[in-house]
């Protein structure tokens, strides 16, 4: 199969009969043998009925529903698994992404050898909400990534099979699948200018929101990419040089006490500072923890609902603290 164009889409109901016509006409005007996978990611309009009526004419289309909302990630990464064109093209289904990029995107592909080939939204008819955020995660991600792309968002792509297949995206992390396609050994990448139109039909799914979600993914991603098999490097440093600056102090405190200063040792600020930094309440919790032995029966997740076992170690609540009632109680 020459070409898998895959879809995701949340209630876009009206653009669908317009885009797999359109769809069809280029794939049969280039002699394309291929497929288009819808993936109807939980919409709560007629769009999975409109995927029905479409399948029923059109032997092309394949459907997937989600029964609810799980996020344009969730959505490209279920497409995936199911595409079997030797060229994978994405594309949004607001018919702002036009479908006669396909031919030239599948001949960077095939003859130029890209493993990837992003798309490139070089005059934008989109609000102030979005292009803002692009513009930003954009920049960042080009800086972090080395990769010499304009528009990492871009939903208009065309992937060789084996990339897609070699991946996996999830969270919000579809706005860079150009780095981890480059983290996976995928690192011939190249972009096209292509054309963008302005929304004919509902109104974006997107917003300023994606100011935070966007840039804890980009963390997630860094942080997986480079410490995902050796944790302890990242976790390691960090904490040998807590234990370096810890050790360092209580030096200070000890020679200030003994050989300096009249202060007591007590009163001192970075004595305090290492008593709040350190929990107290940690030691008898472990300390009980340990007592009962039975922390390796103890589920992985309770229900809310569930109610504790009679005499199992690891659901008894911990012994109160009383000091001070009964030193008042003893006076």
């Amino acid at each position: 199969m020459d070409v898998s164009v895959i879809v995701p889409l949340l209630n876009e109901e009206e653009s669908l009969p317009e885009l797999c016509a359109w769809i069809e006409r280029v794939a049969n005007e280039n002699n394309f043998t291929h497929e288009i996978i819808l993936v109807d990611d939980g919409s709560t309009d007629g769009s999975w009925k409109a995927i029905e009526c479409l399948r029923a004419k059109n032997p092309n289309i394949r459907g997937i529903k989600f029964q609810r909302n799980y996020g344009k990630s969730a959505a490209l990464n279920e497409g995936f698994k199911a595409a079997h064109g030797e060229v994978v093209v994405t594309m949004d289904a607001d018919l702002q992404d036009s479908p006669d990029e396909i031919p030239a995107l599948r001949r960077m592909i095939i003859d130029d050898g890209y493993d990837l080939v992003s798309g490139w939204k070089k005059l934008r008819h989109d609000p102030l909400s979005k292009t803002i955020p692009s513009r930003f995660f954009n920049w960042v991600t080009s800086k972090v990534s080395k990769i010499k792309l304009h528009d990492f968002n871009c939903g208009l792509k065309a992937y060789r099979l084996k990339v897609v297949k070699s991946i996996e995206v999830y969270g919000e992390m579809h706005r860079y699948i150009p780095l981890i396609a480059k983290w996976s050994g995928f690192k011939k990448i190249g972009e096209k200018v292509v054309e963008h139109h302005a929304r004919k039909y509902g109104k974006s799914k997107f917003g300023m929101w994606r100011l935070i979600t966007g840039g804890l993914d980009l963390a997630s991603i860094l942080f997986v990419g480079k410490y995902g098999k050796r944790p302890m490097h990242f976790f390691g440093t960090w904490g040998s040089l807590c234990f370096f600056m810890g050790f360092i102090i209580s030096v200070y405190l000890l020679v200030s006490k003994f050989f300096f200063d009249k202060t007591g040792f007590t009163q001192r600020p970075l004595f305090l500072h290492q008593l709040m930094t350190r929990s107290p309440f940690a030691i008898p919790r472990c300390q009980h923890s340990m007592r009962t032995g039975n922390e390796q029966s103890c589920p992985r997740q309770i229900p809310v609902s569930a109610e504790p076992e009679q005499g199992s170690g690891c659901n008894q609540p911990f012994p109160p603290f009383e000091p001070f009632a009964q030193a008042h109680s003893s006076s």
